[in-house]
């Protein structure tokens, strides 16, 4: 059986990271390490494709559930609190409409059910252009990838995914020709008859357009017990652009002082 990678810390109540496209789990390294510290064990998950999960031919949100299916009976997780970004917050909201009994709380990040137009093309066509064998460090890269890629930030992003294949050469861990091969999978909505009747948040970007004012009436349909709460200053990557604010919004969700 194929297991997704994980980076697994802290003790208590689980705790399931799901990271959004062409990221890792180790994009919520620090505020899993403040989740971990507050009393919670911790599972910063690479979904199929990438970081260091399995390479896979196939590739779909039932695929993806599948998969944290199997990795939470493979670690034995039950009531655990599940939070996704993008698209892993798709993952996770399907994860708990099929799966209810196995989720005592969820957490969407900047994400509605809705299905959402192609929108990566210019950071795919970046990705897929990058001369490994005229690199020889993570700022070569970084020149390269400008050329399509204007925002430092979403490079940086993007840039994680690069490691050395060997002592000369620099490669991507995710699995780029099946992602671009399986794009329009990533916007495709979550089916209406779909619902989780447990307790949600939803967070969303000040600045981002992701989840608009008229997206409430729909998510409520299909997740009646929804709140939709506003990180401030932030954008899509809210974790990362406000994560004091965000940290304090979920921990206000769980119940923590």
């Amino acid at each position: 059986m194929k297991l997704l990678h994980s980076n697994i810390s802290g003790e208590g109540k689980p705790f399931i990271f799901l990271h959004g496209f062409l990221g890792m789990g180790d994009n919520w390294k620090t505020l899993g390490n403040q989740f971990s510290e507050a009393g919670y064990e911790v599972h910063l998950i690479d979904q199929r494709n990438h970081g260091r999960s399995f390479h896979a031919d196939s590739f779909s949100y039932e695929l993806m559930a599948e998969d944290l299916k199997k990795y939470c009976d493979h670690h034995n997780l039950k009531n655990s609190i599940v939070l996704g970004h993008s698209m892993g917050g798709k993952t996770a909201m399907l994860f708990a409409a099929k799966y209810p009994q196995m989720v005592d709380k969820l957490i969407v990040a900047d994400i509605a059910p809705k299905h959402y137009p192609q929108h990566h093309q210019d950071i795919l066509k970046g990705l897929s252009a990058l001369n490994f064998k005229e690199m020889e460090s993570r700022e070569d890269a970084d020149v390269q990838l400008e050329n399509y890629v204007s925002h430092f930030g979403v490079r940086q992003f993007l840039l994680k995914n690069l490691y050395r294949k060997t002592k000369d050469e620099f490669a991507l861990r995710m699995n780029l020709p099946v992602l671009i091969e399986n794009i329009e999978e990533v916007g495709i909505a979550l089916e209406e008859n779909l619902t989780y009747a447990g307790e949600t948040l939803f967070l969303r970007g000040e600045k981002s357009d992701y989840i608009e004012d008229m997206d409430e009436i729909s998510i409520k349909k299909q997740f009646p017990k929804a709140i939709l709460k506003t990180v401030s200053k932030a954008g899509h990557w809210l974790h990362a652009e406000n994560p004091k604010e965000f940290y304090a919004l979920v921990t206000e969700f769980l119940g923590q002082e």
